[in-house]
């Protein structure tokens, strides 16, 4: 993998997004793994958009920060912080033991992934 290919980093997202997908579709869907992947999916997505501007941006699971550098460099997601800032909060707190997430948060984070997927395929020229 490159690490400066914003097309492998979308293949690295769309990973992530049919794990997150294919788990939620499950008879005991695992929570825990489908919020983690949709957080994944959607950082990989936005660092891809941010690649393909040739910006740098920092090691950061922080999605609100990302899309800042987005729009900063040009690129008008249209993406909701608040929303944003859900989807980031499984980066890290889904690893270790605690407060696991309903089966409606997940939903939750699968449609905040979609959004951002939706927005950074159109962009990358993803089909």
């Amino acid at each position: 993998m490159s690490v400066n290919d914003p097309m492998e980093w979308a293949r690295y997202a769309e990973q992530d997004w049919q794990v997150a997908t294919s788990l939620i579709r499950r008879k005991h869907p695992p929570n825990v793994a489908i919020c983690f992947h949709a957080q994944q999916s959607a950082e990989k997505y936005l660092k891809a958009l941010l690649l393909q501007k040739s910006v740098a941006f920092p090691r950061t699971h922080d999605l609100p920060t990302l899309n800042t550098l987005c729009e900063q460099a040009g690129i008008q997601t249209g993406l909701s912080p608040g929303r944003l800032t859900i989807l980031s909060d499984y980066a890290v707190a889904t690893r270790y033991p605690g407060a696991e997430p309903s089966m409606e948060e997940a939903r939750e984070a699968i449609a905040i992934a979609r959004s951002v997927r939706a927005f950074a395929r159109r962009r990358l020229g993803v089909k």
